[in-house]
């Protein structure tokens, strides 16, 4: 049963990817590991690592017999959750003290405040100090429509506890309802590219700007870097992201610009217009208030696969609000539903964020569809995803439920070679895809940000 989701899974995202549908044959799924959960979280592991791959697959074929996929199911269940061991340090805690789920007047809420600003949006509506027992206090005097709302406005990050029916009938639910998993922005005119894919290592050679943050959008440029690419992130001068910085940047250089400044918009400019692929997860205004819309990137470079993210789907009144896996899983009724499974007295979210894995990789799986579509002479098409629309496949594809925890790690699930990350020594679990021919694999390590220039060349 749960290949058989798997493979449904993988049959609807292959059709939005317009693959062709026999291209699902050459994928096989091995294992039957699950974690513990009333959805398919696993076999959304499998399909949405498996569909990228398949694009590698597809991408190597270029008109001769595509390799086979493989898919660990254990291994994609793991990698949804961290996929790197630290040999003799410690991965910081990526959580905020006073992020997570509270108890308001009607309901639940949870608050989202990693991020020093989002955090310092949420204490100036709260006016309490930064102390877990505080917040409390404060947020069980409000209803948590309200203090959703008000801490939006703030420019800080919520959700309150939403069940089902309820997202159904929200004007954002019925919204991303009616979106495609990916909503493609088909090219104007070919464009002409000398590139052609290596089959061993099908990406190398193809530029990657990465200007995305925790935690779909890394995991998309870590699996494009894992094939060959050459990934360049690019961040805000003073952001961080200690938590899962060790986690996501493997094979890629890590370098800052301060956007907001003529010469930092500039050198972004200079750097996509020699770039191949852009992935970015800023809200849908972001980059045109500082004129790099969609039509002004096509215009400087017009040969580039444009892959973008946001939270809540990109139409209905919620397509600009600020959002992560976590608060999604809150609204989309998911949190909800597992509360109910379990009985709990407090809601339940996924035993991984999911949402966010998933995402990524579909949207480098769009990311090498965009590349067969310029090798092709259809030129470089782009596409747009959104957690909320990953959701919604995940609720879509219903499944016996299961509560018996995964088996434990053990040294078998990771590779025996040592990466020398920026913070030490540490392994990384083995691959859970498997292309024949294609192996995934990086060439630097894990870095920090800001250790490299913002240049294409090193």
């Amino acid at each position: 049963m749960a290949g058989e989701i798997a493979r449904s899974m993988l049959g609807e995202i292959l059709v939005a990817l317009d693959l062709p549908a026999e291209a699902a044959g050459r994928v096989t799924f091995d294992g039957l590991d699950r974690l513990p959960s009333c959805f398919p979280v696993s076999e959304l592991a499998a399909a949405s690592i498996g569909a990228a791959a398949t694009s590698i697959s597809e991408l190597v074929a270029s008109g001769e017999v595509a390799p086979p996929v493989s898919v660990s199911c254990r291994q994609a269940s793991l990698w949804f959750g961290w996929s790197i061991r630290p040999q003799g340090w410690q991965m910081p805690n990526p959580w905020d003290a006073i992020a997570g789920d509270y108890e308001a007047r009607d309901g639940w809420i949870k608050l989202h405040t990693n991020a020093p600003h989002h955090r310092a949006a949420a204490l100036s509506v709260l006016g309490c100090e930064p102390i877990r027992e505080s917040v409390a206090r404060v947020v069980a005097t409000w209803s948590g429509e309200e203090l959703e709302s008000a801490i939006v406005s703030a420019g800080g990050c919520a959700a309150r506890l939403r069940h089902a029916d309820e997202w159904a009938a929200h004007s954002q639910g019925m919204a991303v309802a009616a979106e495609p998993l990916m909503h493609w922005d088909m090219p104007t005119g070919q464009t002409a590219n000398p590139w052609r894919p290596v089959s061993s290592r099908p990406l190398a050679g193809l530029r990657v700007l990465d200007l995305t943050r925790v935690l779909a959008g890394p995991v998309a440029t870590r699996f494009l870097a894992g094939f060959g690419a050459d990934v360049l992130r690019i961040d805000p001068q003073v952001w961080d992201e200690p938590g899962v910085i060790p986690e996501v940047t493997p094979g890629k250089r890590c370098a800052r610009l301060d956007l907001k400044t003529p010469a930092g918009r500039d050198a972004l400019i200079a750097l996509l217009r020699e770039a191949d692929i852009l992935v970015h997860g800023y809200r849908g205004d972001a980059l045109e208030k500082l004129g790099l819309g969609a039509a002004a990137r096509r215009a400087i470079c017009p040969h580039l696969i444009d892959i973008s993210l946001n939270a809540y789907g990109h139409s209905g009144p919620w397509a600009a609000r600020r959002g992560f896996d976590s608060l999604v899983q809150f609204s989309s009724g998911i949190s909800a539903a597992g509360m109910n499974w379990r009985g709990a007295a407090a809601p339940v979210s996924l035993p991984v964020q999911a949402l966010d894995h998933a995402t990524g990789y579909l949207m480098a799986a769009a990311a090498v569809r965009g590349v067969i579509s310029r090798l092709s002479g259809n030129g470089s098409a782009g596409a747009r995803l959104s957690l909320a629309r990953t959701a919604k496949l995940l609720i879509d594809h219903k499944h016996e439920p299961t509560d018996a925890p995964m088996a434990e790690l053990t040294d078998g699930d990771f590779s025996p070679a040592i990466e020398l990350t920026d913070w030490g020594p540490a392994q990384r679990l083995l691959s859970p895809i498997h292309v024949a021919g294609a192996p995934m694999y990086w060439t630097r390590p894990a870095t920090r940000l800001g250790s490299h220039e913002p240049s294409w060349t090193e």
